[in-house]
Formats: C-alpha cells, sequence, structure tokens
C-alpha cells in the first residue's frame, strides 16, 4: 500500500458513508469496495478484460455497475489493494490522487458520438478538473447534450443540457444560463466556485442553497430498456451485480464498452451476447437494491430477495439495507428500509423519509405493500 493510500486509508477506518473511489476505498462487510470511474463512463476492449481479471485477481469476483456510470469492484483486502492499484493504473484507469479522483464525478450521456457536444463538453471539463474548488464526495456533473435528453432523471448538481441557442448550464434545483459551447466548461467551473464559496459543513449538495427561479423543464425521453442501440447491444444486469467471469466474457466479445446510469451495458461492436445478461424490458431493471447484510456492516437485513419477490409491484422500488439509501438517492414509489431485522415503508419517497409503516417481517413485506 503507498503512503499516500494508507493515509486515506487509515481515515476510512472511521468515516462511512462516503462514495469509494479506486484510491480512497471503502470498507464494507466483505472486505473494501473500489470504485473505478472510467472516462465518459467507456471502457476499451483492453480495460474491460483488464479491469475483469483484477476482480477475480485481487477482489472476490464481483462487478457491480453503478448508478454513475462507474464499476466497482468488491472484497479487495489490504494485501491486494496495492497490486490492484498498480493493475488499473497500467490500465489508465488511476487518478493521479484522491482530490482529483473525487472531482472527476461527471456522468456523462451513454449515447453520445464521437465528437458530438456532450463528449467535447465532457472532455473538456475533465481536462480541466484542477481549476474546480474542493467539493463535497457526491458533488457530480450531468452532460446530456443530446436531441433528446436521458439523464433528467438522474442526479447531479450542476446540469449541462442542450437548449435553444446553445447550452444551458444550471444548478440542480434552480434556473441555469444559456451560453455558446465553447463557454459552458467556464460557466460549470464558475457556478462550482459559487457553491464552494455559499455553502456551509452542512449543505453538501448544490440544491441545498440553490435558490432563484424555478428550474427549467427540460422535456426528457423515456428511460432506455434492454435492446439493440445505435452504438450495439444495450443489456442489464439486476441490481447492477455480475461475476467477473460474465463481464470478461462479454469484454472479449466486444470492440468497446459503455456503461450506463441505469445498470445497464452497451456493448460496441458485439459478436455474441453472454449467457447472463437481461436482454429485453425486465421488471427488476426498475429496482434498485444495495448488496445488504452481510456484504454491508451497516445493513440489517437481506435486500435482493426481497427486492427480486416484489419486482414490478410498483413502478419504482428501493429496497436499502438501512437508512442510508446508498443504492438509489431519489424519491421511489415503494421504499423498504431496513432496521433491526426488519423494514419499514416509505412511499413516495426516499430511504431517509418517515415511514408510514414500520417494523414489517421480512416475509410480511409482499402483503404490507
Amino acid at each position: 500500500m503507498t503512503d499516500q493510500t494508507a493515509r486515506v486509508f487509515s481515515k476510512a477506518k472511521s468515516v462511512k458513508g462516503w462514495c469509494p473511489g479506486a484510491l480512497r476505498p471503502m470498507r464494507s462487510g466483505d472486505g473494501l469496495v473500489v470504485r473505478v470511474r472510467p472516462r465518459l463512463a467507456r471502457l476499451s476492449r483492453e480495460q474491460a478484460v483488464g479491469l475483469a481479471d483484477l476482480a477475480g485477481l485481487h477482489g472476490s469476483g464481483i462487478v457491480e455497475l453503478t448508478r454513475r456510470g462507474n464499476v466497482q469492484l468488491r472484497g479487495v483486502s489490504e494485501a491486494t489493494l496495492t497490486p490492484l492499484q498498480k493493475g488499473l493504473a497500467l490500465l489508465g484507469l488511476l487518478d493521479t490522487d484522491p482530490g482529483t479522483e473525487t472531482k472527476r464525478n461527471i456522468l456523462t450521456t451513454p449515447f453520445s458520438a464521437a465528437e458530438d457536444m456532450s463528449e467535447r463538453i465532457g472532455t473538456t471539463i475533465e481536462a480541466r478538473l484542477g481549476e474546480l474548488p474542493e467539493l463535497p464526495a457526491k458533488f457530480g456533473f450531468i452532460v446530456d447534450c443530446g436531441e433528446t435528453p436521458v439523464l433528467a432523471g438522474d442526479p447531479g448538481d450542476i446540469r449541462i443540457e442542450r437548449a435553444p441557442g446553445g447550452v444551458v448550464v444550471r444548478p440542480d434545483g434552480g434556473s441555469g444560463t444559456v451560453t455558446a459551447e465553447n463557454a459552458a466548461p467556464d460557466a460549470v467551473i464558475a457556478l462550482a466556485h459559487w457553491f464552494a464559496r455559499h455553502r456551509t459543513p452542512d449543505q453538501r449538495r448544490m440544491r441545498d442553497i440553490a435558490a432563484g427561479e424555478a428550474a427549467p423543464i427540460i422535456p426528457a425521453g423515456e428511460r432506455p430498456t434492454p435492446g439493440q442501440s445505435r452504438f450495439g447491444p444495450m443489456v442489464g444486469v439486476a441490481f447492477g451485480q455480475m461475476d467477473a467471469t460474465l463481464f470478461a466474457a462479454a469484454a472479449r466479445a466486444l470492440d468497446s464498452l459503455r456503461i450506463t446510469p441505469w445498470r445497464m451495458l452497451i456493448l460496441e461492436g458485439a459478436t455474441a451476447i453472454p449467457d447472463g445478461f437481461i436482454t429485453a424490458p425486465d421488471p427488476i431493471l426498475s429496482v434498485d437494491a444495495c448488496p445488504g447484510a452481510p456484504f454491508c456492516a451497516e445493513a440489517t437485513v437481506e435486500t435482493r430477495d426481497i427486492a427480486r419477490l416484489i419486482a414490478g409491484r410498483a413502478d419504482s422500488i428501493h429496497v436499502s439495507g438501512c437508512a442510508k439509501g446508498c443504492a438509489r438517492s431519489a424519491s421511489s414509489a415503494v421504499t423498504l428500509v431496513g432496521r433491526d431485522g426488519r423494514f419499514d415503508l416509505v412511499k413516495e419517497g426516499c430511504a431517509g423519509d418517515t415511514p408510514c409503516a414500520t417494523g414489517i417481517a421480512p416475509e410480511d413485506v409482499p402483503d404490507a405493500l
């Protein structure tokens, strides 16, 4: 373990609830969680195959897709962390320092084409991360400049979206400014500095302080489902979790990989789709569920068996092992929150909201909905 990582890891033992990174992993019930942030949420064939190999060699062999278009490796130990980081560096998947890694929380539409507006703006912001102030760990950026926005339902603190006459750069929960494309990165950096100057220590998200006129309504397209996209087959992964062997099988049969924020992958140039992926619309893809117990030390309940049982019972379902609600920050029609081995039920809300029913035994959950 490097000296820099050791200092960060030592702090990680006493701090819970942050977003893990590759340089700043998070301890969980099954070891360390290492989050890899591919640039523009894309992996080359070599990177994808290499990442799968690293997951099996230095972790538990579990690969996870996150809501920010990232990839997580689970079950990493203190002994295997340094060789894992060295492997990530050789693949071009490791940032130079934890500060840069934290700032590079940029979600770009997975449907951007080479050199289009979303890709140009996303790449420019990444190149100028050093100009951003220190920001809270979960502070993120959305770049969604396609003809049809697809990330309107995904959380982000500063949003960059196509608008008549140019690009609108706006704070989450507030109105924005229409500007030319080449001025958008400057507007993003200025807005981030405004947030850093005006927030209090308890205000960690833009929506906590954004004020003024209501945010503009950006018409959103329908949420994508598994099927053929313009770039290749789009396949789903239940709860975003798969075995590294499945990830590797997909990687070896494609040219490159796009990671979506919907627990789906776009297999560019795929010659075959390995068995194990979801290839048609499925209710399980509308369910968010964290790993739960025993994989997370904070959780007191198992989550995913319950999630499978109630999939399709509501338009959106969130099953959380504890009140932090890591798997989904947005509101859901039904949210189940683990507490002391039982579930509390929240309707049309988030994991931290007041429940309408408490202390539900796991076997009674279906009847309680």
